[in-house]
């Protein structure tokens, strides 16, 4: 019979860890639900009568009735009676502001991680005078609360006339600070052989960035395609600043325009900003794919 060889040391080893992964399971557990429960009311909320959600609060009461008459009036061609006409010109137009919202995410995330990519291509890759302190330049600009560079902004874009334009929304936030940031502390741990290596091959600077550093910072754009999708998709303030016309703007600005004194539509509003959620959730589940390819593979293949 063979006998137990373990040790007592061992064994409470074992035993620890038993407790120390079930109490991880746990508190993660509750993480999950505690993120996911505001999401699950409002999914709720937007099956429910809009101004009874908003007088009573939102809630996982599954006792309540439900029904799809919101997301019916949400997709008419038509908006439902009894509505202002205010509320009824801008339901209307909800599928334009969706259709806005997604071309300047689009645009905005594409451009953005291009030119945060070369920047900190240029800012790791190279050794010059004052790379240190353009650095620190970038990192700086961090400090700064956007609230104080809106004026200065809103003039220049206005000196520039392209006020009431994507160009005008996309162009002040193309450099942003922590994707470079993200991009110049990913790439430091390349390494460097790999120029030497495509110089040696005949292939040109911009060839060594493309074609050889940019595959391997894949999970650096998987993670900040995600990350730069939510923020330009969450915007609101700067795009309300900087469209004049109702039908240019992005989803955010024409579902707060459903709020209004002479009537709030709370149906669209809640229905709305759910079906909203779509887009950010089918960006995620596409780069957190290969987010996590990247990650377990390895950057460098030997």
């Amino acid at each position: 019979m063979a006998k137990n060889t373990s040790t007592p040391n061992q064994k409470t080893m074992a035993a620890n860890h038993k407790v120390g992964t079930a109490v991880a399971t746990g508190l993660f557990a509750f993480l999950c639900a505690f993120i996911a429960f505001p999401l699950v009311c409002g999914l709720l909320g937007s099956f429910r009568d809009g101004q009874k959600v908003i007088t009573t609060g939102m809630s996982l009461d599954l006792h309540s009735p439900v029904s799809l008459q919101n997301y019916r009036e949400l997709f008419a061609k038509f908006a439902p009676s009894g509505m202002t006409d205010d509320v009824i010109l801008n339901s209307q137009k909800y599928f334009m502001w969706y259709k806005n919202s997604l071309i300047l995410t689009l645009t905005t995330v594409v451009l953005t991680l291009l030119v945060c990519y070369f920047i900190a291509y240029g800012l790791t890759m190279y050794k010059y005078k004052l790379q240190g302190f353009l650095f620190f330049m970038v990192i700086a600009t961090m400090s700064v609360p956007f609230e104080i560079l809106m004026l200065p902004l809103y003039q220049e874009i206005t000196t520039l006339g392209i006020i009431n334009t994507n160009a005008g929304v996309i162009l002040p936030g193309l450099c942003a600070a922590g994707t470079i940031f993200f991009f110049k502390q990913y790439m430091t741990s390349l390494p460097k052989e790999l120029l030497d290596a495509g110089r040696v091959d005949g292939c040109t600077e911009y060839g060594i960035a493309v074609k050889i550093m940019m595959p391997i910072t894949k999970p650096a754009f998987a993670s900040q395609a995600i990350m730069c999708a939510m923020g330009s998709w969450n915007n609101m303030l700067w795009p309300m600043l900087v469209y004049r016309d109702t039908n240019k703007f992005t989803l955010q600005i024409g579902l707060n325009t459903l709020l209004t004194p002479y009537g709030n539509n709370y149906n669209l509003l809640i229905a709305g900003s759910m079906f909203g959620i779509l887009p950010i959730l089918v960006i995620y589940l596409i780069f957190n794919r290969y987010l996590v390819e990247g990650m377990t593979s390895g950057a460098v293949k030997g």
